[in-house]
């Protein structure tokens, strides 16, 4: 067994779990591949699956003593029509189509749209899509109980198909009963961060901590043009952040979303929140063993970008190929970051410190281990935030997360460059310096001789006081002195 299990490449992988990921042996074997935080999607499955698939992770864990992230992705206020009496329509472009409150079975002249606050916040003009986009109408006339509207872009519509409504923000929470109630279960049983899906604004992600009350982080899904429009203040607001890129992609225009991808990457490296970046990295490979060139150019670019993590989504949770899947997913990563084009790209990305004492020291590790070749850069980390702040300035060498907390070392999974060890507190600066030396040894990233940097907070047991910096030769008996 591969105890001290450790990544050759910084960027992290999320795994979405399925009915074709869901048993203890492919899980491990999504995990000695590359799978870092494992996904659950609460628009699926019951209470009792997410359970005894997060019981699996939980096994995984100690089967390889190393902290695994679980991410508990919670449905959102999903927008549908309504039924048709065939069960399917045809919609004519040019043609007129009602949405309205009138729960009888459609036709090709209307449908309900059990959604009195689309119809209340709708104008005149407006645009509407359907099935993921594959249906525009443009609002011709608007009523108390209905909308009128021409169908710019026809085609079949079927049962309960989802609605966008990209020009309009809507008055909707994020977070509905059926959220609520999973929160509540996923917050029950340790997740370590929350999907937030369809935020339109702060205040949507401040409910969500607010419930969550520190038992898990906030990763805010940003899907909604009304989400780019408030980025600053969701930013502000949010633990971690997703660039979701399936709806996002239906409310923007294809051309525009490589740049919301690359504007969010940016935001989020700026004030070191954790980004991921989501959705068709790999779609073909839900029925094929290999992924399209086109698709492994795009998770290529997102590690340019210097996103935190990758994440997949039906190919792992009901694709044919889920190991193939993770496993050219790792290859891509660490090729990428092999090259000289990439290093020079992060390094030039990186954004200036913020005027604090942690910052600076969290730059000057980053600095040092440079000059120097050092093997590792260790951070003793209570709350995260040491290891955050060195995991921003996108460091040469490896990042150590020295934490006491377990839930501080599973947070930890999806952030760049991180391998988190869960270890007593140090009581002293020579105590830690030498624990991290050899910690370093033990862990597989230095050898005897070689040199690391450790950012630290002194005293110790304190959260947010990093303030000192030392260099330390592994192997050496005086190692706390180097």
């Amino acid at each position: 067994m591969a105890s001290r299990l450790r990544r050759h490449r910084r960027t992290k992988i999320v795994a979405t779990i399925g009915p074709a990921s869901s048993t203890p042996e492919i899980l491990s074997q999504l995990f000695e591949t590359g799978a870092d935080v494992f996904r659950l999607n609460f628009s699926h499955g019951t209470h009792e699956d997410h359970l005894a698939r997060l019981q699996m992770i939980r096994a995984l864990e100690r089967k390889f003593d190393r902290p695994i992230g679980i991410l508990a992705d919670v449905q959102g206020p999903k927008l549908r029509v309504g039924q048709f009496r065939g069960g399917r329509v045809q919609l004519q472009t040019g043609a007129e189509f009602q949405l309205d409150l009138n729960p009888a079975p459609g036709d090709t002249r209307r449908v309900n749209l059990p959604h009195p606050e689309i119809i209340e916040a709708a104008s005149i003009g407006a645009t509407l899509l359907l099935d993921d986009g594959k249906l525009r109408l443009r609002v011709l006339r608007k009523r108390e109980d209905h909308l009128l509207t021409e169908v710019v872009t026809g085609g079949p519509l079927s049962d309960r198909k989802g609605v966008n409504v990209p020009d309009v923000v809507l008055p909707i929470p994020a977070l509905t009963k059926k959220d609520r109630a999973d929160l509540a279960f996923a917050l029950e049983h340790g997740i370590d961060y929350i999907g937030l899906s369809f935020v339109q604004r702060a205040a949507d992600v401040l409910e969500a901590k607010e419930i969550a009350a520190g038992r898990a982080l906030v990763m805010t899904k940003m899907e909604k043009p009304q989400a780019l429009d408030n980025l600053d203040e969701i930013m502000d607001a949010t633990d971690a952040v997703m660039v979701a890129r399936g709806d996002l992609g239906v409310e923007l225009p294809p051309e525009e979303v490589p740049l919301a991808q690359k504007r969010i990457v940016r935001a989020a490296r700026a004030l070191g929140r954790p980004v991921v970046v989501a959705t068709q990295m790999l779609e073909s490979m839900i029925s094929a063993p290999a992924p399209t060139r086109a698709e492994a150019s795009d998770v290529a670019t997102a590690v340019f970008d210097g996103a935190d993590a990758v994440m997949l989504s039906a190919e792992t949770a009901a694709g044919q190929y889920p190991f193939e899947a993770v496993n050219i997913m790792d290859r891509i990563l660490a090729r990428v970051e092999q090259d000289q084009g990439w290093r020079a790209m992060i390094d030039a990305s990186r954004t200036e410190p913020e005027a604090s004492a942690a910052d600076a020291i969290a730059a000057a590790a980053r600095q040092v281990g440079h000059t120097i070749g050092a093997a590792a850069i260790v951070a003793f980390t209570a709350s995260g935030a040491t290891a955050l702040r060195v995991a921003r300035e996108r460091p040469d060498s490896p990042i150590i997360g020295f934490t006491p907390h377990e839930v501080t070392a599973r947070r930890l999974a999806v952030v760049w460059g991180v391998h988190a060890v869960v270890a007593p507190d140090a009581h002293s600066l020579a105590e830690a310096v030498a624990r991290a030396a050899r910690a370093a040894q033990v862990e597989g990233f230095a050898a005897a001789g070689q040199e690391i940097v450790v950012a630290a907070g002194v005293p110790f047991g304190h959260s947010g006081s990093t303030n000192t910096l030392r260099v330390a030769v592994v192997g050496r008996r005086d190692a706390a002195e180097a």
